[in-house]
């Protein structure tokens, strides 16, 4: 079944002041923050305070299911240690103008530790009050029992055959009994992280034994898109390739991104979707970059804007979202679309997407960057199992693929 799970997201920032909110696997800025049960394993965390001065932080996390909707199992048996963390390191910003204290903290930390494999959500709060929350992020804890064989073809729609990705799957399960293949396991697969075209609960083709495998005509087929654009922000005083102009202090405008729908494929090495914090002109890239305003400007052909649709500014950057904090406005007197955002210096990449007014209309880079099959993309395959005396989805295995790997 393809589904829009944006009823599942649990990434989300409350309050206004909190800032660049980063979650990943040590020293790997463009990773899935994803922990192995019972292993040294670090996630890093990051995020700032515009308000300027110190405050006191902490942190809980909530075991969920693989709807993201809270398990039904007490914290005493899904964390070892304390429920509640203080977040006790950060410092003030230095050299920058922007005033703004970062946050950081290396998790799971010895005294608060996940024992249990699944979705967790890190709530972070002011005070020790959890009614102060500030932001909510998603991490995982994998306990690898399933192994995973994927690979990249074309589909044999010949309308979709240059122009989309299909993903064939075979999963092993563990020696265990599956009496219930479509209530015991939960497939989810993302591309690029993105949220408005995942597929969730698709049912295996065949069943051999505990091997499952995927291959049906008609799911897990997704749009190949275009390599993400870019836009390098590590300096706000000297103009890279993409910047138009910069007024200081600190405002960005990129140069206008048009239409590539008339230009041929063209492999580019591209972040697929996430950023780096980053910078040239000092030594730390936390509390030593700036803050921006960023200007994006998207040109429709023919200077006109798409009739029933929107356009959308889709990364790490908004968040993966198709939402207000990622629509553009359509300026009529210069006939683009136009985006500010309010950014940290680093390297960006980003993408370009429509959707209909309805709300059951898909999001598409049909009408701005294209589809091509050779795109390279990076699939998440998430799979949970659910024991039948269990209360809570176990994650067993979950495994990142780029389609430039493994195509058939």
């Amino acid at each position: 079944m393809h589904v829009s799970y944006a009823q599942q997201n649990a990434d989300a920032v409350y309050a206004p002041n909190i800032k660049t909110v980063k979650l990943f696997q040590q020293n790997n800025q463009e990773s899935l923050p994803v922990l192995q049960l019972n292993s040294e394993d670090i996630i890093e965390l990051h995020f700032d305070d515009v308000d300027g001065y110190a405050k006191n932080y902490y942190y809980s996390f909530v075991l969920c299911n693989a709807d993201w909707q809270p398990a039904d199992v007490s914290p005493f048996d899904y964390i070892k240690g304390y429920q509640t963390q203080r977040i006790t390191q950060y410092r003030n910003a230095s050299i920058a103008q922007t005033k703004y204290v970062h946050y950081q903290a290396q998790l799971p930390e010895k005294t608060c530790v996940p024992a249990k494999s699944g979705n967790y959500l890190l709530k972070v709060f002011l005070n020790g009050d959890i009614n102060q929350l500030a932001f909510t992020k998603r991490f995982y804890v994998v306990e690898n029992k399933a192994v995973v064989a994927a690979a990249i073809a074309q589909t044999f729609d010949s309308e979709k055959y240059a122009t989309h990705q299909k993903l064939k799957l075979k999963i092993v399960l563990p020696d265990r009994e599956v009496f219930n293949v479509q209530q015991q396991m939960k497939l989810l697969v993302t591309q690029n992280n993105r949220k408005d075209n995942a597929y969730i609960n698709v049912q295996p083709t065949f069943i051999r034994g505990n091997v499952l495998e995927y291959d049906s005509e008609n799911d897990l087929i997704f749009a190949g898109g275009n390599e993400y654009r870019w836009a390098d922000l590590r300096s706000f005083r000297f103009q890279s390739e993409r910047i138009d102009k910069i007024i200081q202090p600190n405002e960005v405008f990129l140069k206008p991104d048009i239409n590539r729908l008339q230009q041929r494929y063209l492999y580019m090495k591209d972040l697929n979707g996430y950023h780096d914090i980053s910078t040239t002109e000092n030594i730390n890239q936390w509390w030593q970059t700036e803050y921006g305003k960023v200007h994006f400007t998207y040109v429709p052909p023919n200077n006109r804007a798409y009739a029933d649709k929107d356009v959308y500014l889709l990364g790490e950057l908004t968040g993966n979202e198709i939402n207000e904090a990622s629509k553009m406005e359509y300026n009529a007197d210069k006939g683009v679309y136009e985006k500010e955002l309010y950014l940290k210096q680093g390297y960006y990449s980003y993408t370009y997407v429509t959707k209909g007014f309805d709300k059951t209309a898909k999001a598409e880079a049909t009408l701005t960057d294209g589809n091509y099959w050779e795109t390279e993309n990076d699939y998440q395959i998430f799979v949970y199992f659910r024991s039948l005396n269990a209360r809570h989805d176990e994650l067993i295995a979950l495994t990142v693929f780029n389609s430039r790997t493994g195509r058939l």
